[in-house]
């Protein structure tokens, strides 16, 4: 893929059900899956907004201690070389770089503070839909991705480093400190803050709904926990932070119609 180094490409949630996982956020967010061709090793989905492919769903293996919750890919011009960097600043890696057949070359990996991420170059010379800057993207893209750490300048400087992020302004939060705004190239992708009341370490990934209201409705009819909002946010815009109902954590963003 073509996309700016640093951009995320792809989101992916490990699910302890992914039946359930399917069913859920086709209710929430309208994706529509396509299965991959499952192997006793991989049960894969891939969640399409639209006919665009914005996130895949993986079914937990059995036996396999994994993460469940939702994963950012970060692009990369080169994996085994931003891999060797990574490790060289801090970052442990889980899954060395390999090889997806016709899907890319990835690697996985935490930074100095425990958070887990991709990296990810893929085969396909066209860039990835998935994230798509702005507030006012179709329903279920990605829109935002928020790193909470303990220690946010170090964790800046960190994916910096790695990926050619950088702070550009922010905004107090009292005594949380700072809410970071972090840019690959022109694009603002997210923010970077430290640790809050309720908040989970981490990088967490927010999808664009058509109305904030309708989507926080359908959220507690699929069974999610709201954790947080809908809070106005610049943009005239609302953010919502629940979990779904197997407890993974994510983000709704959008305008309040109604």
């Amino acid at each position: 893929m073509t996309n700016r180094q640093g951009i995320p490409i792809w989101y992916e949630l490990i699910s302890a059900d992914a039946d359930a996982a399917e069913r859920f956020y086709g209710h929430v967010l309208g994706w529509q899956f396509e299965r991959m061709p499952a192997t006793p090793e991989l049960d894969y989905r891939v969640a399409n907004a639209g006919s665009t492919a914005v996130s895949g769903v993986m079914q937990q293996p059995a036996g396999e201690d994994m993460p469940r919750r939702w994963l950012v890919y970060f692009g990369v011009d080169d994996v085994d070389s931003s891999a060797q960097t990574a490790e060289q600043v801090g970052a442990s890696i889980h899954v060395p770089p390999t090889d997806i057949p016709d899907v890319g070359r990835f690697a996985f990996l935490s930074d100095p503070f425990g958070a887990l991420f991709y990296l990810m170059r893929g085969a396909s010379e066209e860039d990835s839909q998935a994230f798509k800057c702005g507030q006012r993207a179709p329903q279920g893209h990605a829109v935002w991705n928020e790193l909470t750490s303990p220690d946010p300048d170090a964790a800046i400087a960190f994916y910096g480093t790695l990926l050619g992020l950088r702070k550009e302004g922010g905004m107090p939060m009292g005594e949380l400190g700072e809410y970071s705004f972090i840019h690959a190239g022109p694009n603002c992708i997210g923010a970077v803050m430290g640790e809050v009341p309720n908040g989970q370490a981490g990088w967490l990934v927010y999808f664009a709904v058509d109305d904030i209201d309708a989507a926080v409705e359908r959220f507690g009819q699929a069974g999610g926990t709201a954790i947080q909002g809908p809070d106005e946010i610049p943009g005239n815009c609302f953010a919502f932070v629940g979990e779904d109902d197997q407890g993974s954590r994510f983000g709704l963003v959008g305008p309040r119609t109604r």
